[in-house]
């Protein structure tokens, strides 16, 4: 059996040899696409989609296995996209962390978060007031007069308190371990990494660790905790994705993945967000909106602009691949006509990154309708890449405007 496959996103399919059981554990997980081969027993056709990372399958009475899946795009563009998507005012764009020494995602993100969680923690563990309820001999803060009567019948001591702790165990440094945690239990974490992040959970070992498969504890930004701010977003981001950790039966799954459809999805609508801001009008993300009459079919368009009069005025929706040689798939023109036609508007923009065609207009028949394709191309320098959002940003309000 191959203890590792490597794959590389949206490439030609690979043929492997695996046990069967191994196969469709794949199959089922939906990792990658995977078929058994009809000509030779024993092997599998694996072929990498939309997600990039690396996961660890163990299946009873096989040798684990791990499938690396290698992005299209520069290591050093893809943290970029994830960077500006989170923070767009941050110094992302100013190389905080040089990532470009990795080839494969996992190592550069778990680089990434440790070389974050370092900077965040150089002054020493924020420390905030947190509410702490508990069993107290003495009374402390203020006394929880229905939990007394209920538990104690109102005797005395023990008192049921509450009152505001001044600790480091809040749920800024909470999240900061969590996403230690988890990157130490991750498959392909480099040596030296590893090192630090478990140097880093040391620093962190008198927080709560948080309960994996509950929600993560809220925080909001604010002058006291800003030099958090960015490896706190980046922490999210390892807790929030796609990262499979259990499967059915007795199968186990460790891993992390990043979906780069909703990756490039969230750059392209947060960068025309930052494009558009100051211009008065307003973009909404995953705007609710239906089809019919009788508003029983829901569409949500990933960015819909509406202008000064709060009325829409232009509608986008990124889609990172051209799924055809030929260029576009036609499929998303049909979905953004039914945008255009939901919303009232005469033109509506797809945005790509850039593949096999370039920019393309449609004029629809009996109609009028515009619809644009635009293409993005995510293998230059950031600059480069904003400015192109800019342009269909101004393309956005210009049209708008007529």
């Amino acid at each position: 059996m191959t203890p590792v496959v490597e794959l590389v996103e949206h490439a030609p399919a690979v043929g492997v040899a695996l046990p069967d059981d191994v196969g469709r554990a794949l199959a089922a997980l939906r990792v990658v696409d995977a078929a058994p081969d009809p000509y030779s027993p024993g092997r599998w056709s694996l072929r990498a989609g939309s997600k990039v990372g690396a996961v660890a399958v163990a299946v009873p009475g096989h040798d684990r296995l791990t499938v690396r899946i290698v992005p299209k795009v520069p290591i050093v563009r893809l943290f970029f996209l994830l960077g500006y998507s989170l923070d767009p005012a941050g110094a992302w764009r100013d190389g905080e962390v040089d990532v470009a020494e990795h080839r494969e995602v996992l190592p550069a993100l778990a680089h990434a978060v440790e070389r974050q969680v370092d900077r965040a923690l150089r002054q020493g563990l924020l420390q905030g007031y947190r509410m702490t309820e508990e069993t107290s001999p003495v009374v402390r803060g203020r006394i929880r007069e229905a939990e007394q009567i209920r538990r104690r019948f109102g005797a005395t001591p023990p008192v049921e308190v509450a009152y505001d702790d001044f600790t480091t165990d809040i749920a800024e440094n909470r999240i900061l371990r969590a996403a230690v945690e988890r990157l130490l239990r991750l498959p392909g974490v480099p040596r030296e990494v590893r090192r630090r992040l478990l140097h880093q959970r040391a620093r962190l070992a008198d927080v709560t660790v948080l309960v994996r498969g509950r929600p993560l504890p809220e925080w909001r930004p604010s002058r006291l905790n800003a030099r958090y701010h960015h490896a706190l977003r980046l922490a999210r981001a390892v807790l929030e994705g796609a990262s499979p950790e259990h499967g059915p039966g007795g199968l186990r799954v460790e891993g992390f993945l990043f979906d780069m459809n909703k990756l490039f999805e969230d750059f392209v609508t947060v960068a025309l967000r930052e494009a558009l801001r100051g211009s008065g009008y307003v973009a909404r993300f995953q705007d609710p909106l239906h089809l019919d009459e009788a508003r029983t079919v829901r569409m949500r368009p990933d960015l819909v602009l509406y202008g000064p009069d709060r009325a829409p005025c232009a509608v986008a929706d990124a889609k990172y691949k051209a799924e055809r040689r030929g260029g576009y798939p036609d499929a998303d023109l049909y979905q953004m006509l039914a945008y255009c036609t939901a919303l009232g508007l005469g033109e509506g923009h797809l945005v790509y990154a850039k593949g096999n065609a370039g920019h393309a207009a449609h004029r629809v028949r009996h109609a009028g309708t515009v619809l644009h394709q635009h293409a993005l191309d995510l293998d230059q320098e950031p600059v480069g890449l904003l400015a192109e959002v800019g342009e269909v940003a101004e393309r956005l309000i210009g049209r708008s405007r007529v």
